[in-house]
């Protein structure tokens, strides 16, 4: 074992013993020869980071990788990886881009970069390993998104009642539930009746995000009392909106077709939600995983997409699709005109009838807790 390796082994030992100082100034000695420099400089940067010092961490491994080493002396690959891996603590530890002090701002937006160019090329990697085998699904390519940090795994979060041990699965398989296909064929009665109340009721089109002044509106500001995004309600929040199911027989005849989930308070919804050109619903979760979140694309043109989790998909008009609305989700319409659907909700049918009857116990009894007279 050479002298440098010596060195940096008795740095490292010092660094596990928690002889903070004796293994900076070892590693320090370590950074002197090309051959443990690459080692040394990430040794100090473990010790900066654990230090709380972002700037030196970031500032240290940059200085020695552009010093005029050979490569194949400097490590660099081992140097470059290292590095993305110890930006990416940097960054955990770190507050958001908006909370972050002016002098740190630019050296953290440049770990970001290359944390997210390490990211890009590991998933890039680990793509090219799988691809020729059986059964390569979009459930494995998010599988390499998460392992390679592009994204995050995608969790459900329900609102209100929350059910335990349910697959989190952002779409559903339409052959799970017999009444698809013969509500798909109430489409053009129901478009039609839609757009009927869009040209003789358009006032009755309202803001579906709706808080009053002084509410927190977080993610909804851009879509709060906004027609950027509207809904003429059939049913809302349990309860059927007479005038409006009057004037859409034929949609509501069809939405007598579906296991309408029933919870106190929340549910049955269903509503013709129209997104303005140029509009984006922000990411958001729904109330409860009890229940499944239908869409029947009415008014779809080009430049429209949806997003579950990891997966995105463009509306095809006519065809239902059912997700689960408890994982983040969201909506854009990039395009001139305007895209209507007709949003319902329905049981999830990985729950047998018993549990049904379980989640409206809860919901209804929580409720009362909560509202007490109100309630009723």
């Amino acid at each position: 074992m050479s002298s440098e390796e010596q060195i940096l082994r008795a740095a490292r030992g010092a660094e596990v013993a928690g002889d903070r100082d004796r293994a900076r100034a070892l590693y320090r000695d370590a950074l002197a020869s090309p051959g443990t420099v690459g080692a040394a400089a990430v040794g100090l940067a473990r010790l900066d980071l654990e230090a709380g010092r972002p700037d030196e961490v970031i500032s240290g491994l940059d200085k020695v990788r552009h010093d005029r080493v050979p490569p194949e002396q400097l490590a660099e690959y081992f140097l470059l990886r290292a590095a993305a891996v110890l930006y990416r603590d940097v960054l955990k530890i770190s507050p958001p881009p908006e909370f972050r002090q002016p002098g740190h701002r630019e050296a953290l937006e440049h770990a970001q970069r290359l944390v997210d160019q390490y990211a890009e090329a590991l998933e890039a990697t680990l793509l090219e390993a799988i691809k020729d085998l059986p059964g390569l699904s979009q459930r494995w390519r998010e599988s390499v998104s998460i392992v390679s940090g592009r994204t995050r795994p995608y969790l459900s979060q329900s609102n209100q009642v929350a059910v335990p041990r349910l697959p989190a699965q952002p779409f559903f398989r339409r052959e799970m539930f017999e009444w698809v296909a013969r509500f798909e064929q109430y489409t053009d009665v129901i478009r039609d009746e839609m757009l009927a109340a869009l040209g003789d009721a358009g006032d009755e089109f309202k803001p579906y995000v709706q808080y009053q002044p002084g509410e927190p509106v977080n993610q909804w500001a851009e879509l709060n009392n906004s027609r950027q995004w509207t809904s003429f309600h059939l049913y809302q929040g349990g309860k059927p909106v007479a005038a409006n199911l009057a004037r859409c027989p034929g949609t509501a005849e069809a939405l007598r077709l579906i296991d309408a989930v029933h919870l106190a308070g929340t549910c049955p919804n269903a509503m013709f939600s129209v997104l303005a050109p140029k509009a984006h619903i922000p990411p958001h979760h729904g109330e409860s995983n009890a229940r499944l979140v239908a869409h029947l694309p009415l008014v779809v043109p080009d430049g429209c997409l949806f997003r579950v989790g990891y997966d995105a998909r463009r509306w095809q008009e006519g065809e239902v699709i059912i997700f689960d609305d408890t994982i983040e989700h969201e909506a854009w319409n990039d395009s001139d005109q305007l895209r209507v659907v007709l949003i319902f909700d329905v049981w999830n049918p990985l729950l047998s009838l018993e549990e049904r009857a379980i989640v409206q116990r809860i919901a209804a009894a929580e409720r009362q807790f909560r509202l007490g007279a109100e309630a009723g």
